[in-house]
């Protein structure tokens, strides 16, 4: 047996921290690459096998059982986890050859279940041999059942997608949520401009573009970026640039703070949102931060200090029963919620959430926005969004709360007719097959003037 690589030694312990340790994968990941030194293509190398395992856990599992002759028998978890990693590379990856990946994967076991090698060995072989016949099966999504494996996604969100999207749509949206997720990049134009971010950016490694010549919604210091993220990730850390995908940057496109103003951002963590509300108000505006978890508020205010904005207040505070002494001209309610929409950027959501997840939530962002109601003076704009694909949370949840708290639901339908909800154009909703970004849900609803 040869050396395991370090790339498949860290996406390795990845799988196994995840579903064996619960940990979340991003996280183990960042940990094992750094433990093992991996850059540059060797990182890329190993995220995409540690992140594609994860998010095909589903359908490699089905293909592992058909394979296994006893009807019930569940091999080990450190097997398993070399299994997925192994059919995973077979069926869905090209990045190494047929031959290496079987040998990699038996010399996996033989390090933590050898007794299982020629098990695995045999298994990986006739995945092997029998590609062709599997492939054709798991091209078949005509319904849900067989979506679900197909799409490695749980039944009951595929179930979900089917009755509010409709099947073509539901299909659509979880084959993209197995695409790498869109990466796109917020220039802090406070430090430089455009075209001073991409003559420094801009390598034989990294291609950069403005992100509003093909989508028209983004913001004028947007660009999308295609390649190694290496010089990128060290400018985040100088607060040059920002990662933030097109559909959360429209979500403050749609808040529109002016200079000057008062804005409120109510559930701020991790801060994206929160650096690009502070460029728009200015050093004469005045906007408020609130984030209830310790380390995402640090999170928040390291963010505005990397950005070099001083015009913005942190907050540690429950959004529902926080204290502000203040009224606001605009406020941003991007509630918690199941995240659907961001699924190929978090490889182990799909099998984190749960039809109870919608409900908990659902509740706690009806909660925030009542409170979120209070702040808003007359004449004032409230934005309410979500990463989700779940009408519960997105545009059921924003017409209660239009209905309770009197406030008023602009058509942003009329404006950005590309994006409206198919049952009602006044909400928007990104979609990542259609729309190439994370799945947010926007509205937007006004505070009368009064008199």
């Amino acid at each position: 047996m040869s050396k395991v690589t370090p790339e498949r030694e860290a996406a390795y312990a990845v799988l196994r921290r995840t579903f064996e340790g619960g940990e979340f994968t991003e996280t183990a990941f960042r940990d094992e690459a750094e433990t093992r030194g991996l850059e540059g293509r060797s990182r890329s190398q190993a995220m995409r096998m540690s992140f594609g395992a994860v998010q095909r856990k589903g359908t490699t599992d089905a293909v592992v059982s058909g394979f296994i002759r006893k009807k019930g028998q569940r091999p080990d978890p450190p097997v398993i986890a070399a299994l997925r990693l192994g059919v995973f590379e077979l069926l869905f990856s090209d990045g190494t050859p047929d031959h290496a990946v079987v040998d990699q994967t038996v010399s996996l076991v033989k390090g933590s279940a050898p007794h299982a090698s020629g098990f695995v060995n045999a298994l990986l072989r006739r995945t092997l041999r029998e590609r062709d016949r599997v492939m054709s099966t798991l091209a078949d999504d005509s319904t849900p059942e067989k979506a679900a494996i197909a799409h490695s996604a749980p039944s009951w969100l595929v179930d979900l997608w089917w009755k509010q999207l409709g099947p073509e749509r539901a299909k659509a949206v979880l084959a993209a949520a197995n695409e790498p997720s869109e990466r796109a990049l917020r220039v802090n134009t406070a430090r430089l401009t455009l075209d001073e971010a991409m003559e420094r950016l801009g390598t034989d490694v990294l291609e950069l573009e403005p992100a509003t010549g093909e989508w028209p919604m983004a913001p004028a210091d947007l660009l999308i970026a295609r390649g190694n993220l290496a010089e990128a990730e060290a400018a985040a850390l100088e607060g040059l640039v920002v990662a933030q995908s097109r559909g959360s940057a429209a979500v403050v496109e749609v808040l529109d703070p002016q200079p000057g103003e008062r804005v409120l951002d109510l559930c701020a963590g991790p801060g994206i949102k929160t650096g690009q509300i502070a460029a728009r108000v200015g050093r004469q505006g005045n906007m408020v931060s609130v984030e209830p978890d310790a380390d995402r508020a640090e999170e928040v205010a390291s963010q505005l200090e990397r950005l070099g904005f001083h015009n913005g207040l942190v907050v540690e505070a429950d959004a529902r029963d926080g204290e502000i002494l203040s009224t606001f001209n605009r406020v941003l309610v991007d509630a918690p919620c199941s995240d659907l929409g961001a699924l190929s950027s978090r490889p182990d959501a799909r099998w984190r959430k749960s039809p109870a997840v919608i409900e908990r939530v659902t509740e706690l962002q009806a909660a925030i926005l009542d409170r979120a109601a209070e702040y808003l003076e007359p004449g004032g704009t409230l934005v309410y969004s979500t990463c989700t694909i779940s009408a519960d949370e997105n545009a059921k949840q924003a017409l209660a709360f239009a209905e309770r708290s009197g406030l008023v639901i602009d058509d942003l339908g009329c404006s950005h007719r590309a994006f409206s909800r198919r049952d009602d154009s006044r909400f928007l909703q990104m979609l990542p097959d259609r729309d190439r970004t994370t799945g947010f849900f926007i509205s937007r609803l006004r505070r009368p003037e009064s008199g």
